[in-house]
């Protein structure tokens, strides 16, 4: 089992993004901006904002960081949205999600300009990716095209399978896959079978939302399966918590042909992908 290994991918990409950000540093005289907004107190959440900050900088992005608290109300939030879109210095916005329950993130996310999108997320900028003509595109499906990319897996004429049908993975997902001429498929709790459609997989990417809920007799010979998923595991006996994925990938040595781990896999792309939209929106519709 080749072992896709997203950090690898990564870091040859973000040199790339680098070199774009110098470029437009140059040109603008000022640096490509990146707004996070954090609102409440997910731990999980402020672990990705600091994760995501810190590759700002390694690449030559600024950001901005906006802790709200989780009493912030709907009118706040769109108020401090506002703010951003107006602010010349943001290029991209990026709301992390989940917002606490009271607030709707649909309704927030429409609020974000699409000219500062960074996640691909708004109707706009869904709709142009869905017509063929994307401005941004979304961070984690576009991450596992450049792995399979970097890779040199084939994808037309190819049978792959999308476990999930979020609106931030699985469907962009498929539509992706679909556009790279695979023939897809997406699973979702309501199908039935699930291990008969992984079995026709070629490529199988899960994004299920359930750790470890995949592995031996699941993939069929030769597959290539990525796995979106990442959870923290109950602290073991030595007292420390470990990541896990949405598949159980060490039984499936020797039967698939390629895996990504967790951690090291899909997530990094995550975050690099984020940060080439900034870039591209500041390379688009920067002054």
């Amino acid at each position: 089992m080749q072992i896709l290994d997203g950090k690898a991918v990564s870091e040859a990409r973000r040199a790339q993004i680098k070199t774009r950000a110098e470029k437009l540093h140059k040109a603008l005289g000022r640096r490509p901006g990146l707004a996070v907004i954090l609102v409440g107190e997910d731990p999980a959440s402020h672990v990705y904002v600091a994760n995501k900050i810190k590759a700002c900088h390694e690449v030559g992005i600024e950001s901005f960081e906006h802790r709200l608290s989780d009493k912030t109300t709907a009118n706040q939030l769109k108020i401090t949205i506002a703010s951003l879109n107006e602010n010349p210095m943001v290029d991209g916005i990026l709301m992390q999600l989940p917002l606490p329950k009271h607030l709707n993130s649909d309704e927030a996310i429409s609020w974000i300009s699409p000219k500062k999108d960074a996640d691909c997320l708004t109707p706009e900028n869904l709709g142009h990716l869905w017509s063929g003509k994307p401005i941004t595109s979304p961070c984690t499906p576009t991450g596992v095209m450049v792995i399979l990319e970097h890779y040199k897996i084939p994808v037309a004429g190819r049978n792959a399978v999308v476990v999930g049908r979020s609106n931030i993975v699985g469907k962009p997902m498929a539509h992706l896959l679909t556009s790279a001429d695979a023939t897809v498929t997406v699973c979702h709790s309501k199908t039935k079978n699930l291990s008969a459609e992984l079995q026709r997989a070629d490529i199988a990417v899960i994004a299920a939302g359930r750790p470890e809920m995949l592995g031996k007799g699941d993939f069929k010979k030769d597959a290539v399966v990525i796995d979106v998923g990442i959870h923290r595991k109950p602290p073991g006996p030595d007292g420390k918590s470990k990541l896990c994925g949405d598949v159980r990938l060490k039984e499936l040595d020797g039967i698939i042909s390629a895996g990504t781990p967790v951690p090291g896999g899909v997530g990094p792309m995550t975050i690099t992908m984020l940060l080439e939209n900034t870039v591209r929106l500041a390379e688009l519709y920067g002054k």
